[in-house]
Parts: structure tokens; C-alpha cells; sequence
């Protein structure tokens, strides 16, 4: 589960402004020593091909700007449905809130070379997309990662896009126009798609998870093809050079992390490819997944759960991968709301933000950097990584006075 607050139908848009006047919004640059850069790729314009952003270490250019957070405005009508609340009244909303805000990254951006770029491929949670995690993205990337953020066409994202190919009728309307591939591609728009009255979540949820790690997967191949030097061809027309990035890539380093549903990803995905060597899932929602998949993982993972959203039956199912052959570490961040992973937590001021169940008592910042240096050092002890995250160890195991080691759910030994 990812976007999970609820509003009032016929709320005015006034009223969603108050609390929401602070200057100093807006998604937190990355720390790392590296600039970043990101763009879009989308191979095979189908629904069956594969679409996520990329975020990688650049070099820094004077006509490199940073791309809209919101993509478009469909992207909007998206989180209207999936919240279920009015199209047109909801654009308003969206649009004067978060209309402004950048992702914290330079489009486009030309690729900086400096030594092998360990991978991860991120899952986003469900009414999300592929730009809402940018403050964790961008710091993996400006820590040295190149970072591959899916979305999925699974009918858990708020919205999707893919492009279906003309009919002869509209290509004979449109014939005057240049015959570019593109030109003869129509977008198509998959939105959210709810629960039918009287229909059973878990075979939905189950179905949705297995298709959103054979995307992961798929994003992975891509990127080892582009790191062979197969040429690849780009539907989106962007203006980043896919060959910079030949032989850029250590695909012995890789993990898969996600949020929420996207946790329940990095599960089904670490059980179906093992070039993943670790996980990372935060706030997982274990709810979609068989039973008979966890002693089939085998890599290292690491929980990093939200004080506020956890109950006893989710972690007990984390706890059914608890293994003393392979690393399984579990931390809590104190203060923190499911929603303190996405960038929306930065966004929005502290009463609206607590209202919606974006904000929790902690700092989002503070939170996000917890999160951000416990994956950080996890994933140099499980790729191997001679980078000088090992100083964050302690995080892991829960040494802060932000963190619980493992939960802060009271689970009664029997019921494991």
C-alpha cells in the first residue's frame, strides 16, 4: 500500500491550502559527492515492454534543468481515482500544492564516469509512480548507484502510459505528417484499478505482485544489454546518450528495493532472480505474497518499517524469513508514518502534512537520512562495496536514539 490518506469529498480547495504556506518545501538535495542526473526509458511501446526512470552520477551542465515532480496532468487524475475523489477539483488541488516542486535531479544530464556504478532497481508502492521516491533515489545515485525506478503496468500505479501502434484509418489521416515511429504511436493511459465490489483482494494483489518483479527483472536485463553496449532503442525521445553508459555497470552489485507494495516486490523478486544479491524493503505490505516463496529467498534483507503503519500480522510474516544462515535485519524509525518514505512528506506543511497522514512526529529529513545511510551501509556489506558507508553500521542493528531495533509491535512468541 503506498498513498493510503483520505479526504472529504467536496472539499474546497482553501481548505487545502491552509497549513501548506511554508517557503521551505521541496524535496531535499542529495548529500553524495556526485551531481545527478535523470531520465526516462521505455523499451517495446507496449504494455508489455519495460518504463522507469534512471537516476546515475553526472556532470553538471548550465542547460541541465530539473524535471517537473508530477510528470503531467494525467498523473493527477491518477491520484484523484485512486483516492476517489473529483477529477477536475482534485487537478486544482494537486496542481497549486505540488505543481511547482523539481525532482532533485538535472534531465537529462550527460553520465560521469568514475568506476563501475553498483545497481538498484526500485518497486514503487501501490497508487504511486515511478518519480515519487526521488530524495532516496537521487542519494543512492549521488552515493554512486545507478538506480532504475519502474513503473509498473500492473494496474497499482495512480497512472501509466504506453503507446499502441495507429490504426490504417489514423495513419491515412495523419498522412501528411513525417513518418517517424513515433509519429505513428497513439499514448494509451492505464489507470488504478479498484477492488470490484465483492471481489477477493489477495488473488488481485498476488497476481499484480508476480507481474511487478518480472518488471523489475526486465529493467535489469535492459540495463545489462545497455552496459554490453547492445544499442537500444528509446520510444520516449529524450536527449540523454544511452551509449555513455556501456561497460558503466557492476552487475555482480545489484539489489532491488521498494516501498509498501514495493516491498512485497523486493520479496517475489529476490525469490525469482538471484542476480539480485540483496533487498531492501521499506514499510513492507507482506499482505500479497504466498507463504510458500519465503524459504525460497535466499539473499540478505533489510526491513526498515514506519512506527505508525506496522501490526502484528505483517511482521509476522517478515519474521517467517528470519534465518540464522542469511542476514535478516529489521529496524523501526520512531515518529515515522507510512508515508515518510515518498516525497509527498516533504511537500506539505506540518498541519496539512499530519492531517493527510503524510508527516509523522519525526523530521522528515531526519527520518529519510536514517533511512537513507542504514540502506546505504547494507548494501555495502552485502555487495561488497569499498565505499566508507560501513560507518553507519550501527544503524542497522538500531543503535540510534531515532531508531527500535527490530519492531515496535508486540508479537506473542506462540503466534510466530
Amino acid at each position: 500500500m503506498c498513498l493510503c490518506w483520505q479526504t472529504r469529498g467536496g472539499t474546497g480547495l482553501g481548505f487545502f491550502t491552509m497549513g501548506n504556506s511554508c517557503s521551505n518545501l521541496g524535496i531535499p538535495p542529495a548529500k553524495g559527492p556526485n551531481a545527478v542526473g535523470c531520465t526516462d526509458f521505455m523499451m517495446d511501446h507496449t504494455a508489455k515492454g519495460t518504463f522507469f526512470r534512471l537516476y546515475y552520477p553526472c556532470h553538471e551542465t548550465d542547460k541541465a534543468e530539473k524535471p517537473d515532480w508530477v510528470p503531467c496532468r494525467e498523473y493527477y487524475n491518477g491520484l484523484a481515482d485512486f483516492m476517489k475523489i473529483n477529477r477536475t477539483l482534485s487537478e486544482r488541488i494537486f496542481n497549486f500544492l505540488f505543481g511547482s516542486f523539481k525532482i532533485p535531479a538535472y534531465l537529462d544530464a550527460p553520465f560521469k564516469s568514475n568506476g563501475k556504478c553498483p545497481v538498484v532497481i526500485f518497486s514503487h508502492g501501490l497508487g504511486a509512480f515511478r518519480t515519487l521516491y526521488s530524495a532516496i533515489c537521487a542519494e543512492l545515485a549521488s552515493q554512486g548507484f545507478i538506480v532504475a525506478s519502474v513503473e509498473h503496468r500492473d494496474q497499482s500505479a495512480s497512472a501509466t502510459y504506453y503507446f499502441r501502434e495507429k490504426s490504417e484509418s489514423e495513419r491515412a489521416s495523419a498522412k501528411n505528417t513525417s513518418a517517424s515511429a513515433q509519429n505513428n504511436l497513439v499514448t494509451e493511459w492505464m489507470y488504478y484499478r479498484t477492488l470490484q465490489h465483492g471481489e477477493s483482494e489477495f488473488p488481485l494483489r498476488n497476481k499484480q505482485v508476480k507481474q511487478r518483479a518480472d518488471e523489475c527483472i526486465l529493467a535489469l536485463d535492459k540495463l545489462i544489454e545497455i552496459n554490453s553496449g547492445i544499442a537500444v532503442q528509446n520510444v520516449l525521445q529524450t536527449q540523454f546518450d544511452w551509449t555513455t553508459l556501456e561497460n558503466s555497470m557492476d552487475l555482480c552489485r545489484t539489489a532491488v528495493m521498494g516501498h509498501s507494495f514495493g516491498g512485497a516486490t523486493v520479496i517475489e523478486a529476490l525469490c525469482k532472480e538471484v542476480k539480485f544479491k540483496c533487498g531492501v524493503a521499506l514499510d513492507a505490505w507482506m499482505f500479497p505474497l504466498d507463504d510458500e516463496i519465503f524459504p525460497r529467498v535466499k539473499q540478505p534483507i533489510f526491513f526498515i518499517n514506519s512506527e505508525k503503519f506496522q501490526w502484528a500480522g505483517n511482521i509476522i510474516r517478515m519474521k517467517k524469513l528470519e534465518s540464522s544462515l542469511i542476514q535478516r535485519k529489521m529496524i523501526t524509525i520512531r515518529g515515522t508514518v507510512h508515508q515518510s518514505f515518498p516525497d509527498f512528506t516533504f511537500l506539505t506543511g506540518n498541519w496539512i502534512g499530519k492531517m493527510m497522514k503524510l508527516k509523522g512526529e519525526i523530521d522528515p529529513e531526519l527520518a529519510i537520512d536514517l533511512c537513507n545511510k542504514a540502506t546505504l551501509a547494507f548494501l555495502q556489506r552485502h555487495l561488497g562495496l569499498e565505499k566508507n558507508f560501513n560507518q553507519w553500521d550501527p544503524l542497522i542493528d538500531g543503535e540510534d536514539e531515532n531508531l527500535i531495533q527490530g519492531t515496535n509491535i508486540t508479537i506473542l512468541q506462540s503466534a510466530i
